[in-house]
């Protein structure tokens, strides 16, 4: 999993990560509340709960995304659940990324758009909240995508 996230980051060495964690994600919109419970609890062991609200908005966002888009419409309920958050923490960043099924990548809204719309808005917020984000498809025997933000810490 970090070797691609490296392709679209800053140099990071995967062999100086101090902490990574992962939870699966049912196909179900209740798996948001769950994702930002699990980054509270993260954060916590961490010792950042002082970034937790900019990194809960912005995982909240990915899993969204995932959730709404990615996923096909007739995902099983049973087996591997099909999104995954992973939260990688260096010395001075912290990696969220959002694994899901489908290979099309997020499409961020256009700037002249409304943004008084109800929805639509979750790229824009990912951008606004976090040091950068991207994504990037997986290779080998892992299908999908994984769609990153990066957080700079200190």
């Amino acid at each position: 999993m970090l070797e691609p996230l490296r392709q679209g980051l800053p140099p990071i060495d995967p062999s100086a990560v101090s902490s990574s964690v992962s939870c699966s994600l049912p196909a179900r919109y209740e798996a948001v509340r769950g994702a930002r419970q699990f980054t509270r609890s993260t954060l916590g062991q961490w010792e950042l709960n002082h970034r937790f609200d900019d990194v809960a908005l912005v995982v909240s966002e990915l899993v969204t995304n995932a959730l709404r888009h990615a996923l096909p419409s007739d995902a099983a309920p049973c087996g591997e659940p099909p999104v995954r958050l992973h939260l990688m923490r260096w010395t001075s960043r912290l990696v969220c990324a959002v694994r899901d099924p489908s290979h099309d990548g997020p499409t961020a809204r256009e700037s002249d758009e409304d943004f008084s719309a109800e929805s639509g808005r979750g790229l824009f917020l990912v951008d606004s909240f976090s040091d950068g984000w991207g994504w990037h498809p997986l290779a080998g025997s892992l299908r999908g995508k994984v769609v990153w933000a990066l957080f700079r810490l200190g």
